[in-house]
């Protein structure tokens, strides 16, 4: 069939997993049961041998467009044609309890809207992988597909034929007629086969309540209110209900440079990630993620060795070793190599993290639920740890591959650690170190503020005594480490906002992280702009714009810009490319976190109506 453009996909889930379906109607990613299971469709990353579940539309001129159903995460895919219209609304049931146990699977329902419509169906999956080889039997009510590991149930109430991997039909609909298909786990005894339309009903009103339920709790009533509830959607979907983990995205290798080696598995829990996107979703009304979370991040502290430190990274389960490995039969999307599956920058060092944890805690400790002592303890532990080894090298944020360096981001979030575990002790009168952090916050200060700041470059810059650009500076005034209107941060604004000729990161409005030309990272190739660091520019802007509106004028006009940049869903990749293309794993927390964060600031600086809470340290 050919792949679609990455942007040309919506995402639908169950709070355990996601499938991406295509615009032409085909799922081209699909790992079940969870977020991190071997895929069992994925054609977005071999065309060939990936697998997929495909739907299309049999007539000459057909045009696809998608939608969501409105305030829910169930999409619904429109074919339009002169013989013709039909559409599939595709679902993974959450909020209800299947007869006889929980359902677990996806539901596709096609129906004619308009005239009769030929279409044709074919699922052939590739599980593991398309490493295991299975077998597929057509019984009563569909069929069965058999691998060593994993045995899915498929239902149809169309006739099947078997093809080389799987089934396939074709059949005709008049206009107000339905047919149903339903991939499900099976139990070990095989299970039933087959769905009823009263099943099918009731799975798709209860999923829909369960979403729009679940949005009503936004208490963000702003300018852009719906691409906000679209974003907070999102970052639902990819949160792991069994253990309140959230990914940072749910596909693995989708490629930040076309033909590049830039590929990496994104289904894991990043703390970084999760604690900037509890920092979100606390802003807009969202309490119980944070307090799944909070759960999630006590058990991993219950875990942390003898030192105190804590892992960059962790599987939705909780578990620490996540073995990185290549796919070398797959051929990666559009011929970008390798696939990679698992991630080695799981036993890297990466300093930020820390700050970015104890702020989002902070946060949590005022807006959701006092922590425990027990809780502090351990995070006594961390903070300490950070004193001890604040000066070490590390991969950082970006998480290069060329070696450890002094980056200046890591020094800044050592900073936050320090500076929110103070607050946090004396708003709680918990005991700790004080005078030792205190000292130490301070040290670290001057250090960003003499050897982070380049009289060359006149801004802050990526390594300490280094004069490259990095985009993660423009986080100093949204962590309140400087203030937006301080002069140095100003002119790290203005040298950051220059075209990448005249020695800055901006492109058309779009932001790189760095100059991966003059600031080598261990990687071939390029890539795009990425997403968060627009908002993030969005944000800096907007907090400068407080009272220059020169500033305030920028920053809407760049955010609404980046708004154009979304796919016809208001879904965000990590990153664009040359000709504004969705680059990276999609659809990515980081943006659309970082979206909802700048709409939030933006509106509320521009006038707006909705909740207002402080600062990060308010």
């Amino acid at each position: 069939m050919g792949y679609l453009p990455i942007e040309d996909h919506g995402v639908i889930g169950n709070l355990r997993t996601v499938a991406l379906v295509g615009r032409n109607g085909s799922i081209d990613w699909f790992c079940f049961p969870n977020f991190d299971s071997p895929s069992v469709f994925a054609a977005i990353l071999d065309d060939k041998k990936g697998g997929r579940f495909g739907i299309s539309m049999l007539a000459g001129d057909v045009t696809c467009k998608q939608l969501y159903w409105p305030d829910t995460n169930v999409l619904v895919t429109r074919f339009l044609s002169a013989e013709g219209v039909a559409e599939i609304i595709d679902y993974m049931p959450v909020g209800v309890e299947r007869e006889g146990g929980g359902f677990h699977g996806l539901i596709r329902r096609v129906r004619a809207i308009r005239g009769e419509v030929r279409l044709r169906m074919i699922c052939e999956p590739a599980f593991n992988y398309a490493r295991d080889a299975h077998e597929t039997e057509i019984v009563e009510g569909g069929a069965r597909f058999s691998s060593q590991t994993l045995r899915l149930g498929f239902a149809s109430d169309q006739p099947l034929e078997r093809t080389a991997s799987g089934v396939s039909t074709e059949f005709s609909l008049n206009e107000g007629c339905a047919a149903s298909f339903e991939l499900h786990a099976l139990e070990p005894d095989g299970g039933r086969i087959g769905i009823s339309d009263e099943v099918a009903d009731k799975l798709f009103q209860s999923t829909v309540q369960y979403w729009r339920r679940w949005l009503s709790q936004c208490t963000y009533g702003g300018r852009w209110r719906e691409m906000v509830n679209r974003s907070a959607l999102v970052l639902k979907l990819l949160t792991f209900a069994p253990t309140g983990a959230i990914v940072a995205a749910p596909t693995c290798s989708l490629p930040e440079s076309l033909g590049g080696a830039r590929n990496w598995d994104y289904r894991y829990t990043w703390i970084r990630d999760s604690a900037f996107t509890i920092y979100a979703l606390l802003r807009i009304g969202f309490t119980e993620e944070a307090e799944a979370f909070m759960r999630f991040l006590d058990a991993r502290c219950h875990e942390i060795p003898e030192d105190g430190s804590l892992q960059v990274m962790y599987g939705i389960d909780g578990r620490h070793v996540l073995t990185e490995e290549t796919l070398t039969h797959f051929e990666g999307y559009r011929g970008s190599s390798p696939v990679r599956v698992g991630n080695g920058a799981y036993n890297q060092l990466q300093l930020d993290i820390y700050g970015e944890l104890m702020d989002s805690v902070y946060l949590y400790n005022k807006y959701g639920s006092q922590i425990s002592y027990d809780l502090w303890q351990y995070l006594r532990r961390l903070t300490n740890w950070v004193c001890d080894h604040w000066k070490d090298p590390d991969e950082a944020i970006w998480e290069v591959r060329g070696g450890r360096q002094e980056f200046t981001y890591s020094k800044l979030m050592c900073w936050v650690a320090l500076d929110r575990a103070l607050r946090l002790a004396d708003k709680r009168s918990f005991p700790s170190d004080r005078g030792r952090w205190l000292a130490l916050r301070d040290e670290i200060y001057e250090t960003i503020m003499t050897r982070g700041w380049s009289d060359k470059r006149n801004a802050f810059v990526q390594t300490l005594d280094g004069d490259s650009l990095d985009a993660s500076m423009l986080m100093m005034p949204l962590v309140l480490f400087v203030a937006p209107t301080d002069p140095r941060m100003a002119r790290t604004i203005d040298a950051i906002y220059r075209s990448p000729r005249d020695g800055g990161l901006v492109s058309d409005g779009t932001v790189y992280r760095y100059d991966v030309e003059k600031t080598p990272d261990g990687l071939k190739g390029t890539e795009g702009t990425f997403n968060i660091c627009t908002f993030w520019l969005v944000e800096a802007l907007t907090r400068a714009g407080r009272n220059n509106r020169e500033r305030l004028n920028q920053a809407r006009l760049l955010f609404e810009q980046m708004l154009g940049y979304a796919n016809h869903l208001g879904l965000y990749a990590e990153q664009i490319g040359p000709r504004g293309e969705a680059l990276g794993n999609f659809p990515q927390a980081f943006t659309h976190l970082a979206l909802i964060s700048a709409a939030f600031n933006l509106d509320r600086t521009l006038g707006g109506h909705g909740t207002e809470k402080p600062d990060q340290a308010g």
